[in-house]
């Protein structure tokens, strides 16, 4: 970004990319998060901040940085609690071209949207991240959690012949009007929508992408949400749910995944599963 222009190139009348960030009491991790975007994205954007109730200290930091970083604009989002609500309200509001969900409290992934940024740009539909294959790693957070996420990713993967090889991760950017032809249903849990979305959208047979993230955490602190039982429920209701339609299906398994790379970016270098 350049410096002594930043309006400009964050305040676009057509932004390339519209950056969702559901948020609950994100204050702390939302300061650091939108510094970090606005300093490493280049192109035209917006963010939406997604909040459900009013006296979200995530407010308070929208509006104090707002002045600085025009494009930023918080939404309220009226249509019951839940990542999946969330989502439905900010793409509701959102101009660009693709749509990227971010959590507020994960900052390592900020480094991978230039790459996802040129997947789609390649014509892929769907582009996820990944922190258990390529060089992607994941830090921080429950280590119950962590474990589980990585079993269950690793064995869906080989039982239902699907590609993506981070289903559950919430760092995800799509065309914003595929959203609803996935038909979503999760249940207001954490962020098993994202795994809901990372099997449908392999079983629609899109276009996919992956880009291997270091995802840290919880990095600026913060209670996390996981809750052991409600959690592993609901994204084994989803891992059964997908592995049954995979193997239903007629066409085994989903279609190659490109992968870019980050290391190799600077020489074009990308890999097809």
């Amino acid at each position: 970004m350049n410096p002594a222009n930043p309006v400009n190139l964050v305040n676009p009348a057509n932004p390339v990319v519209s950056i969702l960030i559901p948020v609950k009491n994100e204050g702390l991790n939302l300061t650091i998060m939108l510094k970090i975007l606005r300093a490493v994205v280049d192109v035209p954007h917006e963010v939406l901040v997604v909040f459900d109730r009013e006296g979200d200290d995530s407010l308070t930091v929208v509006d104090a940085m707002a002045p600085a970083y025009p494009t930023i604009r918080a939404v309220h989002n009226t249509t019951g609690p839940g990542i999946l609500n969330a989502l439905r309200s900010g793409i509701a509001h959102a101009a660009g071209r693709y749509v990227l969900i971010f959590a507020a409290d994960e900052v390592g992934p900020v480094l991978a949207i230039e790459d996802m940024l040129a997947l789609m740009e390649q014509g892929c539909d769907f582009v996820s991240c990944t922190r258990y294959a390529h060089g992607g790693r994941r830090l921080g957070g429950s280590f119950i959690g962590g474990l589980l996420s990585r079993l269950a990713n690793w064995t869906f993967c080989r039982l239902s012949g699907l590609r993506l090889t981070d289903a559950t991760t919430g760092i995800k950017m799509f065309r914003p009007e595929l959203f609803e032809t996935l038909h979503l249903e999760a249940r207001p849990v954490g962020w098993a929508v994202a795994f809901e979305m990372g099997i449908k959208a392999q079983l629609a047979g899109l276009k996919l992408g992956e880009v291997p993230i270091v995802s840290i955490d919880r990095l600026y602190g913060g209670k996390s949400t996981f809750a052991l039982g409600s959690w592993t429920s609901e994204y084994l209701r989803w891992f059964l749910w997908g592995l049954r339609q995979s193997l239903r299906s007629e066409r085994r398994g989903s279609g190659p995944v490109v992968v870019r790379i980050p290391s190799a970016t600077a020489l074009g270098g990308k890999v097809r599963m």
